[in-house]
């Protein structure tokens, strides 16, 4: 599901935000949460950026795939360890696929923010 500014969302499971603290003492007395089905509207969507290892990863890959076959034996030996030290954060980043948060703007006047896509439905 790809979500954009403005577009309509509604909230697709409960979500529980925090505590609600009372007095000085600072007793917590409950906590806030949403419940699924309230609407809003997106107002930004932010994508993750990836992570240093899988940066990392990339670069080490496409330098191999470059040059790879004009480098002495003993770096390219280097090169490939380093390649696949990388490789187990290069396959979670795959499988996860692209990271998107947004900001909901809701009807009730809250405002949630770097929600995960997933937890909203489009209407």
């Amino acid at each position: 599901m790809t979500l954009v500014e403005g577009l309509r969302v509604r909230l697709a499971e409960d979500l529980a935000l925090g505590e609600a603290v009372a007095g000085e003492a600072g007793a917590v007395v409950g906590f806030l949460s949403l419940g699924a089905g309230i609407e809003g509207t997106v107002e930004r969507v932010d994508e993750l950026p990836e992570s240093h290892e899988v940066r990392e990863y990339l670069r080490l890959k496409a330098l191999f795939e470059d040059y790879g076959h004009t480098m002495p034996a003993a770096s390219r030996e280097r090169l490939e360890a380093g390649i696949a030290v990388l490789e187990p954060q290069w396959a979670a980043h795959r499988e996860r696929g692209k990271q998107v948060t947004v900001r909901v703007r809701l009807d009730n006047g809250l405002v949630l923010d770097g929600a995960h896509q997933d937890v909203l439905t489009p209407l």
